[in-house]
């Protein structure tokens, strides 16, 4: 690499601007796809079946003369699972089994307890009764996101998980309806875009209405993500993904340099950083960088990430490396140190904490077993990973006896009254002994 990659010091005098405008990204939408993202929603909501059809004979080139002939039954997920390699296969098995025991562990169970009066008080924890799980075609296909969005889903105890996947031009991707088949999808139908975001929001003649939608996707489906937030609930808007890492200068320089393309690779506008305390090491991983770049099949998207977002950040100590940590709130965080355990009461706010030099934050991305759909741009600062518990609801329980309506209605009584709403009194007072 010619350029060479930011670098910052935290004892610069304009280390705070400087590390502001790296950390920077315009997610506002653009306003004609705004517009053309409304008009499909507009269009679905209205026409249903007709108007997914003309979008993805438009859009994803691929004619049908009814929507029911998208849909791919469950014979053909398990053809697919059938005729991919047998090591595709066995690595999908593995990944989802690792994927399943972790979110088990995440599973919620109802509770209830009664106070002196008798009063039951608890949480009924309900799954939601479907999903929808966005899937990208084309030539982004992720068989380990399906893995990820649907597993919980059917760990919650959700009875439907539907997924939508485009496939331009009519290509179907194996390895996706392979990975559908062995995380327990229930119906798949290859509608994609605004279109499909639009059918699973409103429901179709044919595609049900869901709960929830899940899943990744090119900006027209984050927008219809966004515009549909309320009418059902979402995952996330997703930012490009960003990894972090904090060394003590003790690991292979290579290692590093290459864990920092594992996200660059994703796109120009990933975000991949460098922490340490050793001036030596940031040079020592920039000449790896410059080494291994060329021998990088995305070396241009790579390089572009690398060099428009990309930093080595120069900190005085391990203690203040957790503090530009905490305030960039990564969505990976790699704790490339000696001792990781005995930096996590120090780090705050992180997606996801991939804990000493052998952990790959790759590996998270694939069978680790925890979620790897996380919180990006700074949103880790209040969110959390997909879980299970995103595919749940909380009902509380309330039920009083005559004795604690009694002596709780006397406090009801007089905050209603002292707010004017005095049916609500009156609602509790009658069920007051005098």
């Amino acid at each position: 690499m010619t350029d060479r990659i930011t670098r910052l010091n935290t004892a610069q005098s304009d280390f705070d601007s400087a590390l502001a405008s790296l950390l920077a990204w315009d997610d506002s939408v653009d306003h004609q796809v705004n517009e053309s993202v409304r008009h499909i929603l507009h269009e679905v909501k209205n026409r249903g079946d007709a108007a997914v059809l003309e979008f993805t004979a438009k859009f994803d080139r691929l004619n049908a003369g009814a929507v029911a002939e998208l849909e791919m039954d469950g014979a053909r997920l398990k053809a697919a699972l059938a005729q991919i390699p047998q090591d595709q296969r066995e690595a999908l098995e593995k990944a989802a089994a690792r994927v399943r025991d972790y979110h088990e562990r995440q599973n919620q169970a109802s509770w209830q307890y009664q106070d002196e009066d008798g009063t039951v008080l608890g949480q009924k924890v309900t799954p939601l009764d479907r999903a929808g799980l966005y899937v990208p075609g084309g030539k982004a296909a992720y068989p380990s996101s399906v893995l990820m969005n649907a597993i919980p889903a059917k760990v919650a105890g959700v009875s439907e998980v539907i997924m939508v996947v485009p496939t331009p031009d009519g290509v179907v991707n194996d390895l996706v309806l392979a990975a559908a088949a062995v995380a327990g999808v229930d119906r798949v139908f290859t509608i994609g875009g605004a279109q499909a975001v639009a059918a699973l929001a409103y429901g179709t003649e044919t595609v049900p209405a869901v709960d929830k939608i899940v899943g990744p996707g090119n900006i027209f489906v984050a927008t219809a993500k966004r515009e549909v937030f309320g009418v059902v609930g979402i995952d996330m808007i997703a930012g490009p993904s960003e990894i972090l890492v904090i060394c003590d200068g003790k690991t292979d320089p290579d290692w590093i340099a290459m864990d920092l393309f594992s996200q660059a690779e994703h796109d120009e506008q990933a975000q991949s950083i460098l922490v340490s305390p050793d001036a030596e090491f940031l040079d020592a991983v920039e000449v790896s960088i410059n080494k291994l770049l060329p021998t990088m099949e995305r070396e241009e998207i790579i390089r572009t990430s690398m060099l428009g977002r990309g930093a080595l950040i120069q900190v005085a100590d391990m203690k203040e490396a957790a503090e530009v940590s905490n305030r960039i709130a990564p969505e990976h965080l790699e704790l490339s140190v000696e001792d990781p355990q005995s930096m996590l009461s120090d780090i705050r706010h992180a997606g996801a904490i991939f804990m000493g030099r052998h952990t790959a934050e790759a590996l998270g991305d694939y069978c680790a077993g925890p979620n790897h759909v996380l919180p990006t741009s700074g949103t880790a600062r209040f969110s959390s990973p997909l879980g299970v518990y995103d595919f749940q609801k909380r009902s509380s329980l309330i039920g009083f006896t005559a004795q604690g309506a009694d002596r709780m209605g006397r406090v009801a009584s007089v905050l209603a009254r002292g707010e004017g709403l005095t049916a609500h009194a009156r609602s509790a007072e009658y069920r007051i002994n005098e």
